[in-house]
C-alpha cells in the first residue's frame, strides 16, 4: 500500500503540492490523473523520497522510501525510461540493480525475457529506440518482484502490441493482491486499465473514486476529468 497524509511542497513561493492526502490499495490498479502542473511528478518524486516534503509524508507499506533496506524488492518504480547510463549493455544495467538489492543474478535472464528485450540483452542502452528504453525501465521496476509498482507514463513509446502486454500485466499484477500506481496523461487507455482513480489539481484532491463512479453521468472518461478540474 502507498499512503500519502498532508502531503505538500513548495518550490519557493509556488505551492506545488497542497496538504495532499490519499491512499493506493493493493488488489487493483489504481490511475493517478491530472492536468500538466497539477503536481503529479512532484508528488512521485516525494513518494519515492527524490524530493524532501514541504510538510506531511508519504509512506511505502508503511516506511519511507528512504527507510527502505533494499527497495527494488519492496517497490518497483518508473519514472524516466532513458535511465540507464548508455554505454552500458542492457543485461549489465539490470544486472548492477539486482546485486545492489539482493536479488539472484538468474532474475534478470528471466525479466529481459518478460519484458520482450532477451536478444538484445547485450546491447548498449544508448542504442536502443524509444520503447525499448521503456521497456528496459519497466524490467528494471519488475526486477525485485516487488509487491508495490509505481509508474510514470509507463505505456510511452510502446507499440500496440506492447501496450496491450503492459495493460494484461498490470492487470494480473494487481490480482495477484499486488499495489499498482500509473500516472498517465492518456485517458482512454487509462480508463481500459485501472479501477480507480486518484485525481488532482492545483495540488489539491478533486477525486478518489473507481472509475465508474467518476464517470458516471459523463459520455467519456476524458469529460469526466475536464468537468472535474474545471475545464
Amino acid at each position: 500500500m502507498i499512503v500519502v497524509e498532508e502531503l505538500t511542497k513548495r518550490y519557493g513561493s509556488t505551492l506545488a503540492v497542497d496538504r495532499l492526502s490519499f491512499a493506493v490499495q493493493p488488489g487493483c490498479v489504481t490511475g493517478f490523473l491530472g492536468p500538466n502542473g497539477a503536481g503529479k511528478s512532484s508528488t512521485l518524486r516525494m513518494i519515492l523520497g527524490l524530493d524532501r516534503p514541504s510538510g506531511g509524508r508519504a509512506l511505502i507499506g508503511g516506511r519511507a522510501y528512504a527507510d527502505l533496506e533494499r527497495p527494488l524488492r519492496t517497490v518497483g518504480a518508473l519514472l524516466e525510461g532513458r535511465s540507464a547510463h548508455p554505454g552500458r549493455r542492457a543485461r549489465h544495467h539490470l544486472l548492477f540493480l539486482a546485486r545492489s538489492n539482493g536479488i539472484p543474478d538468474g532474475r534478470v535472464d528471466e525479466v529481459l525475457e518478460l519484458v520482450g528485450l532477451a536478444a538484445a540483452g547485450r546491447r548498449r542502452a544508448g542504442g536502443f529506440s524509444l520503447g525499448m528504453a521503456q521497456r528496459l525501465g519497466l524490467g528494471a521496476a519488475l526486477l525485485g518482484d516487488p509487491p508495490i509498482l509505481l509508474l510514470d507514463e509507463p505505456i510511452n513509446g510502446l507499440d500496440p502490441e506492447g501496450v496491450h502486454w503492459l495493460r494484461t500485466l498490470l492487470r494480473e499484477y494487481a490480482a495477484k493482491g499486488r499495489t499498482v500506481l500509473i500516472s498517465s496523461h492518456l485517458m482512454a487507455e487509462t480508463a481500459l486499465t485501472a479501477d480507480r482513480l486518484v485525481v488532482i489539481a492545483a495540488g489539491r484532491l478533486i477525486a478518489d473514486s473507481t472509475v465508474d463512479e467518476f464517470v458516471a453521468g459523463a459520455p467519456s472518461l476524458e469529460a469526466a476529468f475536464l468537468k472535474a478540474v474545471g475545464r
